[in-house]
């Protein structure tokens, strides 16, 4: 039960944030001698659903703006709308790479570079795209996006795809080098989440089994979800003063660590 309780937890507070969950995930089976469960897949995704569910609660009302807008847009064919409308265009076209390449090389990327080595590598070149953009706040607000960005910004999140390279900080060191505010940075890069993780999910659903496990799994889903929610609220005020410095001397501590042990 401990187990499950600690990578549930270990996975929601580090989802949010830029320094990847896998990452840690795979630290902390080397370093604390955790076994990640033999259905690892499975576990996997019913701990991403969870912060996929945190993700939605944040930004719910962004969700129904999007879609009450983009619906009218459609329909009526007004100016009002059409913000919202192309903001959802952008998302999609911002998930295809992700998703094209994921389908082709995610199985591929995971034996390649599977271990706790390339994880330290992918921390530090974590901290040195977030060192670059630390002091970066852009003027592009929703209204100022465009298709380039949005491509841009997508095969950043397919780079994510690399064990140990952050998903939300690829996105938002993305978002932020084409000049988004950190506002709009944030929103694209957990709006563009939604749609990938519900893809992987429906992917991978027929790999959950609760077979022994209803109550392990119970305890790790709750926990992730809840640390999810609180660990993704913490990020939008460090977002909001500007302070990702922080998470790159993480980056780089935890990285050169790992390097010199292993």
């Amino acid at each position: 039960m401990f187990k499950y309780a600690l990578l549930g937890t270990l996975q929601g507070f580090t989802e949010p944030i830029p320094i990847s969950s896998s990452g840690h995930l795979v630290i902390a089976q080397e370093l604390l001698g955790i076994d990640v469960p033999k259905n690892n897949f499975g576990f996997e995704v019913l701990m991403n659903f969870a912060s996929l569910i945190a993700v939605v609660i944040i930004y719910r009302n962004d969700l129904i703006r999007l879609s009450n807008n983009g619906l009218k847009f459609v329909f009526k064919r007004s100016d009002t709308y059409k913000k919202d409308f192309m903001f959802i265009l952008y998302l999609i076209v911002g998930t295809i790479p992700a998703g094209v390449l994921g389908l082709l090389l995610e199985d591929w990327l995971s034996e390649r570079l599977k271990g706790i080595v390339p994880v330290g590598v992918a921390l530090l070149i974590t901290g040195i795209a977030l060192w670059i953009i630390r002091n970066f706040n852009g003027r592009k607000s929703d209204k100022s996006l465009n298709f380039r960005d949005a491509i841009i910004v997508g095969f950043a999140q397919a780079i994510a795809l690399i064990p140990g390279i952050s998903r939300s900080g690829a996105t938002i060191v993305a978002s932020m080098g084409v000049g988004m505010q950190r506002d709009t940075a944030l929103r694209f890069s957990f709006l563009l989440y939604i749609p990938v993780s519900l893809g992987t999910i429906l992917l991978k659903i027929n790999d959950i089994s609760f077979e022994g496990v209803v109550l392990p799994y119970a305890v790790a889903f709750i926990l992730s979800l809840t640390f999810s929610y609180f660990s993704l609220k913490w990020f939008m005020g460090v977002m909001e003063r500007g302070n990702l410095k922080y998470f790159a001397y993480y980056c780089f501590g935890v990285g050169l660590l790992i390097l010199s042990i292993f």
